[in-house]
């Protein structure tokens, strides 16, 4: 399962570890994603996702209806 946000769509970055002597070397930003069950009210069933914590706050933001509704219109599978 590749490290994406199914709700932002957040994905690895990269970037530089950088030591004291200010040497760099590449390095992976990885999102803080977490496997959720949620469930779903208007389909009376349970909704495993794989989201960020920012995803966490847009579902309490806007409502798990409201963003599964926008997932489906992005082409997302549930």
């Amino acid at each position: 399962m590749s490290r994406i946000c199914q709700i932002t769509a957040k994905r690895p970055q990269s970037g530089n570890r950088v030591s004291h002597a200010h040497n760099k070397t590449k390095r992976r930003f990885l999102p803080n994603l977490h496997n959720v069950r949620l469930w779903f009210e208007q389909e009376k069933r349970w909704i495993r996702m794989r989201v960020s914590k920012q995803g966490l706050r847009t579902i309490d933001k806007k409502g798990l209806a409201a963003v599964v509704e926008d997932m489906r219109k992005r082409g997302v599978k549930l």
